[in-house]
């Protein structure tokens, strides 16, 4: 059939499965709004307050639904926008199409009103971007994009679309999605077996490419196997269920001292998914130490993380989901019963606590163990960057697969609100709660909007102190307190906000009004903003320095 290049986008998607896309409309992209308008009863469009907002709503959405997510903007600053978004993506390697409308093919390099070489600024921020300047590859193209963020380690592709090619007609034939498939080295996988029956204090170490795997029923069949503790990265807190007794909590610079010990004790360190993050490893030396002493064994489907930066004994590069299934196939169930009742003691002796002299006072620690016993930790929980970030990988029990979405590698500020977005278009039967600081919140408050406009029922509770609580703690740590602007002094009535934007506002001065607070929230199954008033000097701890040594957290300041 003829189509024009518009419709043959949304026929692309719909061949992809794609049912929800995000976005905001402009000159460049009027033709494939014009075809939307057709198409809505296929395709839902969520207009967001900023194209910011919407790259980090797919993004989220892609999350929580294990889908790609799909995000749609105009030339120029539509573009540009789209940017931070597209960069946190592909830092937490996130599937996600990025469509851009750009000038005509005529009016290209000219310099023209609203052009901008969007492809050569995402190059360094995508595994792959197109400009298309032939409506009869399009459909070729369109199609090619989904595969490659979708291929081995995901994420995202731009693809750049002047307007009078998303208005040229050519002929459409559906196509079915191409289909991944992956092998995985018999070799690799007999020397992993080898390793694991050999070891007597295995530590699991798993991270984000277990959730993009889907591994997560494999991680728990592998573990109890192995028989091994297991940690996590911030990007893999939904990998493993946090209840479980296995869990020693996040590993790195705000990891707990349990699972330091773990790592500077075991005899062998099964790494799933992970790629050695400066944040997780803090000083390399640390893992060269534990090489001396242990095996390092990293799963990974991306070789290129294979000894990039810290050297391993043996690799399998592959899916993680099934290369679990072929190690838990091979294996025998072992019984390190020692090692594992050193990991519980060593449990018992350095739990994470937060306290106060105050009786009142309101902890997130407190807040957060409420919203997760009233959440049953079955919640999907999004976060901004900073100490609310922290506390919540700390404090909430995660007890579900894509239950978690944070800006990990890029560390985005504004990220939390506009992901919460698009986990509840998403996943509109599970509770969404935003767990924010306040230097973030205002960064992304424009999205409130977007809550009141669709009345999704979202939780936006802000843990604020009035500063920026992760930099003033480094102010405090290592700048000898020199609190340079990290006091906001922004006097904003959140109630009074929430109010204009259409919204519930509440707000928690002390601890007696937590509990009553969240439930009423929950209870209310609309968009709610929690004005939650914290202490500035509550800090973000266990917390190794920059460099130190993994084995010596600060413990106390």
């Amino acid at each position: 059939m003829i189509l024009n290049g518009s419709q043959i986008l949304l026929e692309c998607l719909l061949e992809q499965g794609v049912d929800t896309v995000f976005g905001y409309p402009g000159g460049a992209v009027l033709n494939i709004y014009d075809a939307l308008y057709d198409y809505s009863d296929r395709i839902t469009h969520i207009l967001t307050a900023h194209e910011q907002g919407a790259s980090h709503a797919a993004d989220g959405y892609a999350r929580s639904t294990g889908k790609t997510g799909v995000v749609i903007a105009t030339s120029g600053p539509g573009a540009t926008n789209l940017v931070t978004g597209i960069a946190t993506a592909y830092m937490d390697s996130i599937p996600l199409i990025a469509v851009t409308g750009n000038v005509t093919t005529g009016l290209l390099g000219l310099d023209s009103f609203q052009e901008v070489d969007i492809t050569g600024i995402t190059m360094p921020v995508t595994k792959h971007n197109y400009i298309v300047k032939d409506v009869t590859k399009l459909a070729g193209i369109i199609r090619e994009a989904f595969f490659i963020a979708n291929d081995g380690r995901k994420g995202p592709v731009l693809i750049d679309i002047p307007k009078d090619i998303s208005a040229a007609l050519c002929e459409y034939e559906k196509a079915e999605p191409a289909v991944h498939s992956y092998s995985i080295n018999e070799d690799e996988i007999s020397d992993a077996v080898s390793l694991i029956e050999n070891s007597e204090r295995p530590f699991i170490y798993a991270g984000g490419g277990v959730v993009s795997s889907d591994a997560y029923d494999e991680l728990a069949e592998f573990a109890d196997i192995a028989d091994a503790p297991v940690s996590l990265t911030l990007m893999g807190q939904c990998a493993f269920d946090n209840t479980n007794p296995r869990f020693t909590g996040m590993m790195g610079m705000h990891g707990t001292k349990t699972s330091s010990l773990a790592l500077t004790n075991c005899d062998l360190m099964i790494v799933l998914g992970s790629r050695f993050s400066d944040r997780v490893t803090c000083s390399t030396s640390d893992f060269t130490a534990v090489s001396r002493h242990a095996k390092i064994l990293q799963i990974e489907i991306d070789s290129a993380e294979h000894n990039k930066n810290i050297k391993v004994s043996r690799h399998v590069s592959g899916d993680i989901k099934t290369a679990l299934k072929m190690l838990n196939s091979r294996l025998e169930k072992k019984n390190n019963s020692v090692w594992m009742k050193q990991i519980s003691e060593w449990k018992n002796e350095y739990p994470l606590v937060q306290k106060s002299d105050d009786d009142e006072a309101v902890l997130p620690q407190y807040v957060l163990e409420t919203l997760n016993e009233l959440t049953d930790g079955s919640a999907i929980i999004t976060t901004e960057v900073g100490q609310n970030q922290m506390w919540t990988a700390e404090f909430y029990n995660f007890r579900q697969p894509r239950s978690f979405a944070s800006s990990g590698g890029l560390g985005t500020m504004g990220y939390g609100l506009g992901a919460a977005i698009g986990c509840k278009t998403g996943s509109p039967g599970r509770t969404v709660v935003n767990i924010a600081g306040d230097g973030s919140f205002y960064m992304n408050m424009n999205e409130l909007t977007t809550l009141a406009k669709y009345r999704l029922p979202v939780i936006e509770l802000v843990l604020n102190n009035g500063v920026l609580g992760m930099v003033r703690q480094w102010q405090k740590l290592f700048y000898n307190a020199h609190f340079s602007q990290t006091t906001l002094e922004k006097h904003t009535d959140f109630e009074l906000l929430a109010e204009a934007i259409g919204i519930k506002g509440l707000t928690i001065r002390k601890k007696s009004e937590v509990r009553e607070t969240l439930e009423k929230a929950l209870k209310l199954n609309k968009p709610v903003l929690i004005n939650c008033i914290i202490n500035e000097d509550i800090n973000v701890l266990p917390m190794v320095p920059a460099g130190a040594s993994i084995a010596e957290p600060i413990l106390d300041i």
